[in-house]
């Protein structure tokens, strides 16, 4: 009876293994398993496994380019605003700091992770990781990573503001899955909405059926869908093409209370639409580019040539700008 009792005890927990680069963590939600892995080389959550799929291609990073809409070009905005192009292009992790159950543990790299054994556990686990951008100036971006036992996740992203900066187009966190996304469904505003451009939106859940782009004549900012409480992504098909099983899998990503967030899940990323000048010019779909944002810029077209956002739909780069959701994993809630 105590050994059963150990071991039911030890499920209650996540597994915690210290590798030399990287940091695994491991457990299991009504029966379903998951698996982590938060890299320090490439500084972000590089694997992130449950119902058998792989939902990282890349590790998350913060963005702060949206794709410049023809009102963007036509008020001099990407002229203003474009290191934050290249910033979302490349960021530089400063500082990781892990905390098991509350406590800040020596960084665990080797040698210092010869200290663990291949039994460690832990209530509940977080990895902090500390950006810099190469703007000028610079300023840093902080994003947790809390884990509890049912393998939830709490992100929250910290965007630290900073004097001297241009007006951010958009801030928020890019998840980059390894294929095409059967679909998604969420509770907000229905249709594409921004910050000025909510007023024909009704709130309810919708599903979208793939990954559409709006099919401008010059590919720009699309698919942004404001005040959302939950998206959930689904797809059937792995990195391989070979269907993981005939129910899709699927990923939530639920907002904090009273904290809606704005998103776009499409299959190109910012870089991809702004470098194609027509339609053909983008590439085959092959990922899913899911973007979670906590301030998004408003796209005008007051004139629809040149007419700047109205004040209020503005990103104040000197600002802070702090905001939070959870990866939910486990396919039955």
């Amino acid at each position: 009876m105590e050994n059963t009792d150990r071991k039911s005890d030890r499920q209650d927990l996540l597994q915690i293994v210290y590798g030399d680069v990287t940091l695994g963590v491991h457990g299991n939600c009504e029966g379903e398993e998951f698996h982590y892995l938060f890299s320090y080389a490439a500084g972000g959550m590089e694997s992130l496994v449950s119902g058998g799929m792989e939902w990282m291609y890349r590790p998350p990073r913060p963005c702060f380019w949206r794709a410049a809409t023809d009102n963007d070009r036509g008020n001099g905005f990407t002229l203003k605003s474009g290191m934050w192009l290249a910033a979302d292009q490349f960021i530089r992790c400063a500082k990781i700091d892990i905390f098991v159950d509350g406590e800040k543990i020596p960084f665990p790299s080797a040698p210092e992770n010869n200290r663990y054994t291949d039994q460690e556990a832990a209530s509940e686990l977080e990895i902090v990781y500390t950006y810099e951008t190469i703007t000028v100036p610079s300023t840093q971006v902080e994003v947790s990573y809390k884990m509890n036992s049912h393998g939830a996740i709490q992100v929250k992203a910290h965007y630290y503001g900073k004097e001297g900066l241009p007006e951010l187009p958009v801030f928020g966190m890019r998840f980059l899955m390894p294929t095409c996304a059967d679909g998604f469904v969420y509770e907000g505003l229905s249709g594409e909405t921004y910050p000025d451009r909510k007023a024909g939106g009704s709130h309810g859940v919708h599903e979208v059926q793939g990954l559409p782009v709006t099919p401008y004549l010059v590919p720009q900012e699309c698919g942004m869908h404001m005040d959302t409480s939950w998206v959930e992504v689904r797809r059937s098909r792995t990195l391989d093409n070979r269907s993981v099983s005939r129910q899709k899998a699927s990923l939530r990503f639920q907002a904090e209370e009273d904290s809606p967030f704005a998103f776009s899940c499409l299959p190109y990323t910012a870089s991809e639409l702004e470098n194609a000048f027509h339609q053909e010019e983008l590439p085959l779909p092959r990922r899913t580019v899911l973007c979670i944002c906590g301030a998004v810029r408003g796209v005008g077209g007051i004139d629809s040539w040149g007419a700047d956002v109205e004040p209020a739909y503005h990103i104040d780069a000197g600002q802070d700008i702090v905001y939070g959701f959870h990866v939910i994993p486990c396919r039955d809630r």
